[in-house]
């Protein structure tokens, strides 16, 4: 599967383990030594219109992600778990 960056920046990126949603992809960092991707990047989200700054970046290294889907991007991250109070 070929996926350009613009195609990228559509998909919504949710966490299989927790069920989180936590945005939709918005860059790329690329290593140009070795001409890969090194992560994808979701801007942290605007505190009260942008006066307050932002939230921190969720950068997301590629070996966390296990699914590229048509319209969502499924990581697992290292350290969670699943939620058993359901």
């Amino acid at each position: 599967m070929i996926c350009r960056l613009e195609d990228l920046r559509k998909k919504e990126v949710i966490d299989i383990t927790t069920g989180e949603r936590l945005g939709y992809i918005d860059d790329a960092e690329l290593n140009l030594e070795k001409s890969e991707v090194k992560s994808l990047v979701i801007y942290g989200r605007e505190r009260l219109f942008g006066f307050l700054g932002r939230e921190d970046d969720v950068v997301i290294p590629c070996n966390e992600i296990k699914v590229v889907g048509n319209d969502v991007v499924l990581i697992k991250r290292p350290g969670t778990s699943y939620i058993t109070n359901i």
